[in-house]
C-alpha cells in the first residue's frame, strides 16, 4: 500500500504541474482527494493492514494530502496570474482612439415654456402655487361658481374617479386652496402651473396637458392691472412689437371676462393662414375674480377685488415654435424633441 500512495502521490504531482486550466485542476482535486476520489479508495484498504503498519501509512497519506492541497493551491494562483496577464493584454485600450460621443439630453419644450412663464411672472412679484391633480369636486367646480347643475360645467369634459372625486379639469382648485390658506391677508399674488386632465383628443387636445393660471387680490384692483399685466407678459414671451386685444367672453368663476389674443407671431398682424387672415391669434382667458369666488373663499368682495387667468402651456409653445399638432409633445419622437 505504501508503494501505491507513493505512485499516486508522483502521478498526481505531474498532472497538477500540467494542468493548464482553473477547471482541470477542479476535476483534479475531485479526481485524487475527493470522497469518491483515488487516496480515499486507497486508504479504504487500511482494514487488511497489521496494527504497526496503520500508523505509518496513516502518515503518509496525511502527507500526501497535504502536499497535494499546497501544489493544487499554488497551480491555482499561478493560472489565475497567467489568465489576469492574458485577460490585461488582450483589453488593452488604445487612448489615441477617439472617444465615442454621447448623447447629450435637453429640456423638453414644454418644460422650457412652463419655466419661461414662472420666470416673467417671478418677475413681477408672483409666487408659485402647487395643488393635487386628483380633486374633489368642491374645489374643482362648486368653490368657483360651477354648482352640481351648472350648465357651463359641460365645457370641462371631465375624468371622474367617484361622484364627489375627479383628476382635475383646470389649476383653479390650487387658486381657491391659496385663497382658504391666506385669508384675511393682502395681497394674494400666486400663478399655478401644473398638468390637468380632460376628454379632449386631436391636433389641438390632449387627455392630459398643463396650464398656468393666475391670481392676484388686493384692495383697488381693476381690469387696467390685469390689462397691464398680460400686455406685459406678451411682449416678454413673443417679443417687444407684440400687441394684445381683449375681447368679450364668459367663465363662471370671473365677471367681466375676456379672452386675450395677440398680434400673430407669423405674419405680425397682416393676416396669413395661420391667424386665418385676422391678423390675432387667441392665447389665454382672463377676467376679474367673481364676488361670489371672493365670498366662498373667505374674502369679502366689498372690500377687496381681483383678476385671474389662466393660459394652456401647450398653447403658448405652439406659438411661439410653430408647431401646428399639440400631440407631438407627447409622442416622444426624437426626431421631433431634438429641434429645441
Amino acid at each position: 500500500m505504501e508503494e501505491k500512495l507513493k505512485s499516486l502521490a508522483e502521478e498526481a504531482k505531474q498532472e497538477v504541474e500540467e494542468a493548464a486550466t482553473l477547471n482541470q485542476l477542479s476535476n483534479l482535486r475531485v479526481k485524487y482527494l475527493g470522497k469518491k476520489g483515488h487516496l480515499t479508495s486507497i486508504l479504504r484498504g487500511m482494514g487488511s493492514l497489521s496494527t504497526e503498519e496503520r500508523p505509518k501509512i496513516g502518515a503518509l497519506a496525511n502527507e500526501i494530502r497535504s502536499d497535494l492541497e499546497i501544489l493544487i493551491s499554488n497551480r491555482t494562483r499561478e493560472l489565475k496570474h497567467q489568465e489576469k496577464e492574458k485577460r490585461m493584454a488582450s483589453e488593452t485600450i488604445d487612448v489615441t482612439l477617439p472617444g465615442k460621443p454621447f448623447l447629450m439630453g435637453n429640456k423638453h419644450p414644454l418644460t422650457k415654456i412652463q419655466q419661461e412663464i414662472e420666470s416673467i411672472f417671478l418677475g413681477m412679484g408672483f409666487n408659485i402655487a402647487e395643488g393635487p391633480e386628483v380633486e374633489l369636486d368642491y374645489y374643482n367646480f362648486e368653490a368657483l361658481n360651477l354648482p352640481k347643475d351648472h350648465p357651463a360645467r359641460d365645457m370641462q369634459d371631465t375624468f371622474f374617479i367617484n361622484p364627489e372625486v375627479l383628476l382635475r379639469t383646470h389649476t383653479s382648485p390650487v387658486q381657491v386652496r391659496t385663497m382658504e390658506k391666506t385669508v384675511p391677508e393682502l395681497p394674494v399674488k400666486i400663478i399655478c402651473p401644473g398638468r390637468v386632465y380632460r376628454r379632449d383628443d386631436d391636433a389641438t387636445h390632449s387627455p392630459m396637458f398643463t396650464q398656468v393660471e393666475g391670481l392676484a387680490i388686493d384692495k383697488r384692483i381693476t381690469f387696467s392691472d390685469l390689462k397691464g399685466l398680460l400686455a406685459v407678459f406678451a411682449r416678454q414671451m413673443f417679443g417687444p412689437d407684440t400687441k394684445t386685444r381683449f375681447r368679450p367672453s364668459y367663465f363662471p368663476f370671473t365677471e367681466p371676462s375676456a379672452e386675450v389674443d395677440i398680434s400673430c407671431v407669423m405674419c405680425g398682424g397682416e393676416g396669413c393662414r395661420v391667424c386665418s387672415q385676422t391678423g390675432w391669434l387667441e392665447i389665454l382667458g382672463c377676467g376679474m375674480v367673481h364676488p361670489r369666488v371672493l365670498e366662498m373663499s373667505g374674502y369679502n368682495p366689498e372690500e377687496v377685488t381681483g383678476f385671474a387667468f389662466g393660459m394652456g402651456i401647450e398653447r403658448i409653445a405652439m406659438l411661439k415654435y410653430g408647431i401646428d399638432d399639440l400631440r407631438l409633445f407627447y409622442d416622444n419622437d426624437l426626431r421631433f424633441l431634438a429641434q429645441f
